[in-house]
């Protein structure tokens, strides 16, 4: 398919013209999924090299992560402790400054491998223990270097660091609850410091070689930030914490949603000329062409809910309508204009025409989840994907949501309407040359961006997926569960590289 849209008159056309108005494939993972017996136990930032040249191979120009902030003991990407740190469970241990000298110390990380699903707190903690270690006996070295000299001068980096520090005096509890007077050694900073420096090292080689490969990679940059957090505590004017973030009642939550977040001060954070936002884009900037902007309606509006009441009782904020537009619209092109990462909106759920109208008059993409694009208002058929706008991406399944293998099974009535829409063949059971070609149907869109979960495509090759479907499953959203965000992909990465039948499926989903 050729389609391609005019850029010229976008506020987006700088984003437009560096990744380019026509179609793009890609795939979607939680890094900590990959499957590396040479890695700690869960994906790492260095473990993407491989996965580059391999989109390279098949075809593929995106990769699409979700969130790599730090989020401490909380196994959730979504639920960040610094929207500027990223998270040390990630690092590389292997491909570490020096590292010959600690083979000794990396054999306890080994055992953490083997685990079907990923052991989030036990790797934490021997990553933990190592990095004690290797920081004790390497940073007189490395803290030499130009390069981290000119790191540890960031601003937003001592308030994170700060943070971290006196939030292990205070066993972990959250800022609002510290208690210790005791004041953070000089060390336990440059600790810190030190470890962000090789997290930013590692991320930058990434985009060094996607850069070399003209792979594109998509980060997630998530519109809140978690209440525990560097920079609530840091930058408490910036936030309106008497009331948390939520969702309304629907048709899928009679009492509405409660999410815990703060909101954001808006009036305030514009008074400061976004100086955080811009930050936070810069900052992400250093490692993607292209981010995720989650849940994009709530530039717009959003549901507060007043702190000790129910998901019901809030409202949104602004509260008069006619503000939404405006608000959202400042707030989206001040992003456009500071940063040169191109946006592609969340933009699922109840959210007003006029919002997705904005959307598409900046240059914005919208999402299109295949399984819920319907003529809602009418007769409930599916859209095709041929009448997808152009400015949107096509994908099958997202992290909170179950696979197509799953939703076939779950939702009978819904797949054979589909199947029905697009000419394929409907079973009970979900046959393999049904879901390549339901597969093929969201890569022959009308959007510019297809980009699916890597299982979805594991999934046509028996010897690549677990035997279990449900085990396909990210993370199951309003429910505390042990089993959320601990995913792993069935097969190693380099079995996934190496697949031949796995790669020639690939390379056909972007014939013409």
């Amino acid at each position: 398919m050729n389609t391609k849209i005019n850029v010229s008159s976008l506020p987006s056309a700088p984003q437009w013209k560096k990744i380019g108005p026509y179609h793009h494939h890609g795939i979607c993972l939680p890094l900590l999924s990959l499957r590396n017996p040479n890695s700690s136990g869960i994906g790492e930032f260095l473990d993407l090299i491989p996965l580059i040249h391999w989109c390279k191979e098949i075809g593929f120009n995106v990769i699409q992560l979700l969130p790599l902030n730090d989020s401490g003991h909380d196994p959730s990407p979504y639920s960040a402790h610094s929207a500027m740190a990223l998270h040390p469970i990630y690092l590389s241990l292997k491909e570490l400054p020096f590292i010959e000298k600690f083979q000794e110390q990396l054999e306890p990380l080994k055992k953490c491998n083997g685990s079907k699903r990923v052991h989030y707190h036990m790797v934490l903690a021997a990553k933990e223990a190592f990095l004690r270690h290797y920081a004790e006996n390497s940073f007189p070295d490395i803290k030499q270097w130009p390069a981290y000299q000119e790191f540890v001068q960031q601003e937003w980096l001592q308030g994170y660091v700060e943070y971290k520090a006196l939030k292990e005096i205070n066993r972990e509890l959250p800022w609002w609850e510290w208690k210790s007077s005791t004041k953070p050694t000089r060390q336990e900073l440059e600790y810190h410091k030190f470890v962000q420096f090789l997290c930013f090292e590692q991320m930058k080689q990434v985009k060094k070689v996607a850069d070399e490969k003209k792979i594109f990679l998509k980060g997630d940059i998530p519109i809140l930030i978690n209440r525990d957090s560097a920079d609530v505590w840091q930058y408490r004017d910036f936030f309106t914490l008497e009331y948390a973030a939520g969702a309304p009642p629907d048709n899928y939550s009679k009492e509405g949603q409660y999410w815990g977040f703060p909101l954001y001060h808006w009036q305030k954070l514009e008074e400061d000329g976004y100086s955080w936002w811009k930050r936070r884009l810069a900052i992400a900037e250093q490692f993607y062409h292209i981010y995720r902007l989650d849940h994009i309606v709530g530039f717009f509006k959003i549901w507060a809910i007043p702190l000790g009441k129910k998901s019901k009782e809030g409202f949104f904020i602004p509260q008069d309508e006619n503000m939404w537009l405006p608000q959202g619209e400042k707030i989206l092109r001040m992003m456009l204009q500071s940063s040169s990462m191109l946006p592609i909106g969340e933009d699922l759920g109840s959210v007003p025409d006029s919002v997705r109208h904005s959307m598409q008059e900046l240059g914005i993409c919208g999402t299109k989840v295949m399984r819920w694009e319907r003529h809602w208002q009418g007769d409930q058929s599916y859209i095709l994907p041929k009448e997808y706008p152009p400015l949107s991406m096509t994908c099958l399944s997202t992290h909170d949501s179950e696979t197509l293998d799953v939703w076939w099974q779950a939702f009978p009535d819904e797949a054979q309407l589909q199947a029905k829409a697009l000419g394929v063949e409907y079973s009970e059971q979900l046959e393999q040359a049904t879901r390549k070609q339901i597969i093929r149907a969201s890569h022959k869109s009308s959007s510019l961006f297809h980009i699916n979960l890597l299982q979805e495509y594991l999934n046509v090759f028996d010897e690549l997926a677990w035997a279990n479907p449900d085990d396909d499953r990210i993370n199951i959203p309003g429910k505390v569960l042990e089993r959320n965000w601990t995913y792993r992909f069935f097969p190693t990465l380099q079995e996934i590289t190496s697949h031949a039948g796995l790669r020639d499926f690939m390379n056909s989903l972007t014939e013409s």
